[in-house]
């Protein structure tokens, strides 16, 4: 079934599987609008996002 999926889901745009997502309860989004910035850690990880960008938190 995952195959049958995965085949699926790539002809599925990403802004379509975004909104999708961010429909979800346990899903949040954060919307950065265009230059601005956010950056992300998570232990010694760190990433930094410059906008326009939507950043989704899945806690499901």
């Amino acid at each position: 079934m995952s195959q049958q999926l995965g085949s699926t889901l790539t002809d599925i745009s990403t802004k379509y599987l975004t909104e999708e997502l961010m429909r979800r309860e346990d899903v949040s989004a954060i919307t950065l609008e265009p230059y601005a910035i956010m950056k992300i850690t998570a232990g010694s990880n760190e990433r930094e996002v410059q906008g326009p960008a939507i950043i989704l938190i899945n806690q499901d």
